[in-house]
């Protein structure tokens, strides 16, 4: 069977990779460049970082920090118009998911009539009808992947939406480790944990392949093997050379076979509760794992070997549920919660969130296992009791 096989079209990774950042400017001509970032970045001088090269080139850049983490559509709505109103020709977006989103669709939505929400995947009304303007797409964070995937999400009232195209994917990604030393440990925690769901949900996907298999699995022994060291010490330049290419390669992998169950289930969390993408994913991640164990025992046995374990005395059964316990373990040693109730969640909520978890058939229709309305709800059941599937 044929497999479409997506990648953006250049990458530089590695420690000092930003030093590319002017040629790569040059060679997409831009001149009035619209710089997305976060506040935070900002404040700490990180921009400065991408600002003073460019002004050594004569370059416009106006800086757009109004970046608030699970960005809801109002703010994706200011930016688009911002960057018609700067009569921008250039984006770059710098920091974690939330900025490389929101500059994808201030490229690609602001050369194009209408406002973000018409062109969001549950309610679209208008189609993409053209590439938007040059982008590159810097991580600070080693995390979400985003800036090597056509997707860029925005937070609804109780729920998330995406806007999806191969329009959206960035021209340049820069994957320099050396921008996510001052990560703090919460964030770490939280993002690392996300670029591991993303590897081991398109490892179990149904649109799995053998290219997205190899990036998933070099993702999860990357991630497994620095994550603790990364949190705990967040100077330590190795752990976070390692996470950076886990984080890319993950994204990778998850760009060209998708998310499931685990996103499905995250995305009413930020919505309704605008608990942190990463924090939603991993506090579910165990309990999804579990509850479909059996339908991907096999993958699941493999997953737990990247983690570095042996697993060629068991059967894949035994593997299966030591790979769940892993990766429990894995989210309660870097600190995040280990139920919605450590996140402040009560009881009855998880009607709502069962109802707005069944609206995102885009990413259950790759799970390996079925998820209807009652399986979601004995999820996060499971997720609020800390009880996990045996």
């Amino acid at each position: 069977m044929a497999e479409k096989i997506t990648f953006a079209p250049l990458s530089y990774t590695g420690w000092g990779s930003l030093s590319y950042l002017s040629e790569e400017v040059g060679r997409l001509q831009g001149q009035n460049i619209l710089l997305v970032t976060d506040p935070f970045l900002h404040e700490m001088g990180l921009t400065q970082k991408i600002i003073a090269p460019l002004e050594e080139l004569n370059l416009t850049i106006n800086v757009y920090t109004k970046v608030v983490p699970e960005p809801p559509l109002a703010v994706a709505e200011e930016l688009v118009a911002y960057a018609r109103e700067h009569q921008s020709d250039m984006v770059i977006g710098l920091g974690g998911g939330s900025a490389l989103d929101l500059a994808k669709l201030a490229g690609v939505i602001s050369v194009h009539e209408g406002d973000v929400k018409d062109y969001l995947n549950l309610s679209a009304t208008r189609k993409l009808l053209q590439k938007g303007l040059p982008t590159i797409l810097i991580p600070t964070t080693s995390g979400t992947g985003s800036e090597v995937t056509n997707i860029a999400v925005v937070s609804l009232v109780s729920t998330k939406d995406v806007v999806t195209h191969d329009f959206l994917l960035a021209d340049v990604a820069i994957v320099d480790p050396e921008l996510t030393m001052s990560l703090p440990p919460k964030v770490t925690a939280a993002t690392g944990v996300d670029a591991l769901t993303h590897a081991v949900e398109a490892y179990i996907s149904r649109n799995a392949s053998p290219v997205s298999d190899a990036l998933a699995l070099q993702a999860i022994q990357l991630i497994s093997d620095s994550l603790r060291t990364a949190v705990k010490d967040g100077q330590n330049k190795e752990a976070r050379i390692a996470m950076s290419y886990g984080s890319y390669l993950a994204g990778l992998a998850f760009f060209n076979a998708g998310v499931a169950g685990v996103h499905a289930l995250a995305y009413p969390l930020g919505g309704q509760f605008h608990i942190a993408h990463g924090d939603s994913n991993a506090v579910l991640l165990p309990y999804v794992m579990g509850y479909i164990r059996s339908s991907c025992e096999k993958r699941m046995k493999d997953i737990y070997n990247a983690m570095g374990f042996n697993s060629s005395y068991l059967s894949q059964e035994e593997a299966s549920r030591k790979c769940v316990e892993e990766l429990q373990r894995l989210v309660e040693d870097v600190g995040i919660p280990s139920s919605l109730q450590g996140f402040g969640i009560n009881e009855e909520a998880l009607t709502s969130l069962t109802e707005d978890a069944t609206k995102q058939t885009r990413l259950l229709a790759r799970s390996p296992m079925a998820l209807e309305k009652e399986d979601i709800y004995a999820i996060y059941k499971a997720a609020y009791d800390a009880v996990t599937f045996k």
